[in-house]
C-alpha cells in the first residue's frame, strides 16, 4: 500500500482560507474548496476593489479568463464598479457575502446579462443598482435569457430602476437572496423551463414581489417557496395587476407554498389564468386587496391550509364566465378582513371571507370577522357543483350567501356551523339584493338547485 503524501499548501490558499474562516459568511465552505482547487482571484488580473475607476474591462476579461479555464472566480471584498458585464457558460463567481459590492456605475444597459448559457453560478454577491437608469432591453438590474442550471444564492439585488433579477426561459435556482428596493417586481420569470425560487426575502418593491408569467399558457411548473415577501407597492396603479406578493400569470402548474407574505397594496398571492396551481401553507397578512386569488381561465387550483390575516376579502375562486373552474379550498383560516379597498367596490364589494363559483369544494375552513358575507357561492346565473360542509363561520354580517338567480347550478350547503351572524347565518341573493329570510331556518324547499342539511346557527 502506497502511503499518504502531503502537498504543501500555497501561502495564498492558507491565507485565504484563514480570512474566509474569519468572514464566518455562509459560503465559506464553499469558497476554501473552490480555493484549494485553484480559484483564480480577480485581484491577480488586475480588478482593483475599492476603485473609483470603472472596473468592467478588467473583471469582464476575469470573468471570461476563469470560466474558459473552468474555475471559479473569487472576487473580495469591496466596491466595483461596472456595467453591462457578459456571462458566458461555466461562470461561477464566488464573494463575500454583504462586502462584495458590485455597484452599476450607470451609461449601460444593465449590470449583468447572460444569453444561451449553462451552469452559470453567483454566489455571495451584492449588486446595486443606484437607481440609475437602465435600458429599455433591460427587464432586470440583471437578466438571464435561456440559460440553464443557473444559480443564484447568498446574494443581494438592490436599488434596480427596473426588475432585480429578470429571468427568460431559465431554469436552475435563486434561494437565499435578498432583492429590494426594485421600481417594478423584484423578481421576474417569464416562461421558465425548470425553476426554483426559495427561501428569499424581497421587500419594498414599487409594483410586485416575484412574478411567474408566460406570454401564452402553458406548463411551467415553477417552485415559489419559503420566501418571506414584504411592503409590495402598486405604483403604475391598476386594481390588481400590480402590487401582489406573488403572481403567477397563464403558467400552468405552478406550487406556490410556504412563504411569508405581509403588506402587499393588492394580493399576497395572486394566480391569473394559471391551472393546475397549488397555493399550500402560506401567510397572508395585511393584504390591501383579495389576499389569495384564483381567477379568469383556470382550471384546477388548491388553496389549503392557508393563514389569511387582514385583506377586503380572503380566498376568491372566480370568473366561471371566462372559464374559471375546478377547486378545492380546504382548511385555511381567514379573518380580520375590512370593508374597504382600494378602489371602489366592484361586483359583491369587499368584507367577504371565501368566494367561490364552480366545480369547487369548500371544506373545513375557519373563517371570523368578515363584515359582509363569511362565505359567498356563486354570483348571478354563475354557480356550478359547489359543495359547502363543515366549516366554521363566526362573527360575520351574513355567514353564508349563496345566489338564486335563474341559470345558477347545484350547490350543496351541509354541516356548517355559523355562530354571531349578525343579519342571518345563510340567504338567498339576486346579484346584490338578498331576497329570501333565513334559509338555515326554513325556504330552502322554494329553489331547486339548492340542497341545505345539518347546518347549525347560534348566537
Amino acid at each position: 500500500m502506497k502511503g499518504i503524501i502531503a502537498r504543501p499548501m500555497s501561502r495564498r490558499a492558507l491565507l485565504g482560507g484563514a480570512a474566509l474562516c474569519l468572514s464566518g459568511t455562509a459560503t465559506r465552505a464553499l469558497t476554501q474548496v473552490a480555493d484549494l482547487r485553484g480559484t483564480i482571484d480577480a485581484a491577480d488580473l488586475g480588478v482593483v476593489a475599492d476603485a473609483v475607476d470603472d472596473q468592467t474591462v478588467p473583471l469582464q476579461a476575469a470573468i471570461d479568463r476563469a470560466a474558459e479555464r473552468g474555475r471559479a472566480l473569487f472576487l473580495p471584498a469591496g466596491r466595483y464598479p461596472v456595467a453591462d458585464l457578459a456571462l458566458p457558460s461555466g461562470t461561477l463567481i464566488v464573494g463575500v457575502p454583504g462586502r462584495t459590492r458590485l455597484v452599476y456605475r450607470g451609461g449601460g444597459g444593465l449590470l449583468a446579462t447572460a444569453e444561451g448559457g449553462e451552469r452559470i453560478g453567483l454566489d455571495g454577491l451584492v449588486f446595486d443598482g443606484a437607481n440609475k437608469s437602465l435600458a429599455e432591453h433591460a427587464f432586470g438590474l440583471l437578466h438571464f435569457r435561456a440559460v440553464d442550471q443557473l444559480t443564484v444564492t447568498d446574494c443581494e439585488i438592490l436599488g434596480s430602476s427596473r426588475s432585480g433579477l429578470a429571468l427568460d426561459r431559465c431554469s436552475g435556482h435563486v434561494s437565499r437572496c435578498l432583492v429590494s428596493g426594485a421600481a417594478e417586481a423584484g423578481i421576474r420569470s417569464v416562461e421558465a423551463r425548470g425553476l426554483s425560487i426559495a427561501d428569499n426575502t424581497v421587500s419594498d418593491c414599487a409594483n410586485g414581489g416575484i412574478l411567474v408569467l408566460r406570454w401564452s399558457p402553458g406548463e411551467d411548473g415553477t417552485l415559489v417557496t419559503g420566501n418571506r415577501i414584504e411592503r409590495i407597492a402598486a405604483r403604475a396603479g391598476g386594481t390588481g395587476q400590480n402590487g401582489n406578493g406573488i403572481n403567477v400569470f397563464r403558467a400552468d402548474g405552478v406550487l406556490v407554498a410556504n412563504n411569508r407574505v405581509a403588506d402587499c397594496a393588492f394580493s399576497a398571492i395572486r394566480s391569473n389564468a394559471g391551472s393546475n396551481v397549488q397555493i399550500l401553507g402560506n401567510a397572508c397578512l395585511r393584504s390591501g386587496e383579495t389576499a389569495i386569488y384564483s381567477e379568469f381561465g383556470f382550471e384546477g387550483a388548491v388553496i389549503a391550509n392557508n393563514l389569511v390575516d387582514g385583506a377586503t376579502m380572503g380566498i376568491s375562486i372566480a370568473n366561471f364566465m371566462d372559464g374559471g373552474r375546478l377547486a378545492v379550498c380546504s382548511g385555511n383560516i381567514v379573518r380580520n378582513l375590512k370593508s374597504e379597498g382600494p378602489y371602489p367596490p366592484e361586483v359583491a364589494g369587499f368584507g367577504i371571507g371565501i368566494a367561490v363559483e364552480a366545480d369547487t369544494t369548500v371544506t373545513g375552513n375557519v373563517i371570523e370577522g368578515a363584515p359582509k358575507f363569511g362565505l359567498l357561492l356563486g354570483w348571478g346565473p354563475y354557480l356550478r357543483d359547489v359543495v359547502a360542509t363543515q366549516n366554521v363561520i363566526r362573527d360575520c354580517a351574513t355567514g353564508i350567501a349563496v345566489t338564486v338567480v335563474e341559470g345558477a347550478g347545484p350547490a350543496i350547503v351541509a354541516d356548517n356551523l355559523i355562530r354571531g351572524a349578525r343579519d342571518t347565518a345563510i340567504a338567498g341573493y339576486r346579484w346584490l339584493d338578498r331576497v329570501t329570510g333565513d334559509l338555515a331556518l326554513a325556504g330552502a324547499d322554494a329553489f331547486p338547485h339548492l340542497t341545505l342539511s345539518g347546518n347549525r346557527a347560534a348566537s
